[in-house]
């Protein structure tokens, strides 16, 4: 069966060589009984992958079974998974099969499988390696024949490092690993899948079909879909049901589509947070401007290192020479700069004339938000050293700066 044959089949729309690649890998691996681990954001529609894999191998007239160990409870996921004898727990009035006996010769799907505890993930290990199980409240090795796809939306490796899903199992489940591309690399698949969902919904309502602008289809083609390919669908419903101009301009598709804050710029704020456990929203505040302050110094010595390579000072205006002198001055007095530059080299910086003009600070407001500014910067260094018990390094991970910046700090303030 040719990959366009399985798209008829199965529903799956697109010409991304991607996800081409991802059916190829599905269709070389679904005769043989290897493990599966497919990976994939959100949406990108993983759970196609399973059934080709089942439809297309040995075991396709045996049952076939899509569990979501997310949507399972802890207490009653072993029992879901391997059954249970009765009386073996509170309510437990009835034996009962589970889904390892249930699907014996068959498929079991798990569905976000990084959501298991770590007492099922072993029980789930040993069913991977020999085949067997012991249902909940019972001491009977029970033998079965069932072969697992697994799948999940982060990524399995981080969830291993941080030591909540086992590294044996991981690789046990990894034997192959398919990934399906998120719908932002299928660029050439959105228009088609707009349109194809877009006429199957105005025939379900009994609507006149949708058409796109081409400023519309600009946006569609550059919108982030974070939601993948489910996104695009709910979105194509809401505007074939509430839209009553079925031509779908710029401005109308605006109003659908979720404001994107996600930039390729590097931000600070998602590691600052992360480690603020236990702070509020003003001790959280003042540590972004801890942080900003070192941004802007480490600004300063950057221009003052260009200014001070360049030939072109002499011919600035007045203005400019004093705020170069401001921006050195700044610099020089920070604690920051202490291991850069010596006074020796700046006085003589001022003798071949490379920084002129002189600048005298008389600005108090500046002053006063500057020591208000430092007053909080010394709080902040106090509670995370009280926090930490006086640890330095834990202390100046928590702040988000070195030791040894935290240590000059601490002596900077006088802090015992």
């Amino acid at each position: 069966m040719n990959i366009s044959s399985i798209k008829q089949r199965f529903g799956i729309i697109g010409n991304s060589k991607l996800l081409d690649r991802a059916i190829d890998i599905a269709c070389q691996v679904a005769p043989t009984d290897i493990s599966v681990l497919i990976s994939g954001e959100s949406g990108s529609g993983k759970e196609a992958f399973p059934q080709i894999i089942h439809h297309l191998s040995k075991r396709k007239h045996n049952p076939y079974i899509a569990v979501n160990c997310g949507a399972i409870p802890e207490g009653t996921i072993d029992s879901e998974l391997f059954g249970h004898e009765k009386g073996s727990f509170t309510g437990a009035h009835d034996a009962r099969k589970g889904y390892f006996e249930e699907v014996n010769g068959g498929t079991i799907f798990l569905d976000e499988v990084s959501e298991l505890p770590l007492l099922t993930q072993v029980r789930l290990l040993r069913v991977l390696e020999s085949g067997e199980f012991i249902k909940v409240g019972s001491s009977r090795v029970q033998k079965t024949d069932v072969r697992v796809i697994a799948a999940t939306n982060v990524n399995l490796q981080e969830v291993v490092t941080a030591g909540k899903f086992r590294e044996d199992l991981y690789y046990r489940l990894n034997t192959v690993p398919i990934w399906v591309p998120p719908l932002r690399e299928r660029k050439e698949d959105i228009i088609m899948l707009f349109k194809k969902f877009s006429n199957d919904f105005s025939e379900k309502y009994k609507m006149p079909p949708l058409t796109l602008t081409p400023e519309a289809e600009k946006i569609l083609l550059n919108y982030r879909w974070s939601g993948n390919v489910r996104q695009l669908k709910n979105l194509a419903e809401q505007i074939c049901v509430i839209e009553n101009n079925r031509e779908i301009n710029e401005q109308t598709l605006k109003k659908y589509l979720p404001y994107q804050t996600s930039s390729n710029l590097p931000v600070l704020l998602k590691d600052i947070t992360s480690s603020s456990e236990g702070l509020n929203e003003r001790e959280i505040l003042y540590k972004v401007l801890f942080e900003m302050k070192r941004d802007i110094t480490d600004m300063k010595k950057v221009i003052v290192q260009i200014l001070q390579n360049s030939n072109f000072k002499n011919s600035l205006p007045e203005d400019n020479t004093k705020l170069i002198q401001k921006l050195y001055n700044e610099y020089n007095d920070s604690p920051e700069s202490d291991d850069d530059q010596s006074n020796d080299e700046f006085e003589h910086q001022q003798d071949e004339g490379e920084i002129i003009g002189e600048y005298e600070n008389t600005d108090s407001e500046y002053l006063e938000e500057n020591l208000s500014l430092q007053k909080k910067e010394k709080d902040l260094i106090l509670k995370a050293l009280e926090k930490h018990s006086g640890k330095r390094k834990k202390a100046a991970q928590e702040l988000g700066i070195s030791e040894r910046t935290l240590y000059r700090k601490i002596k900077e303030y006088g802090i015992q």
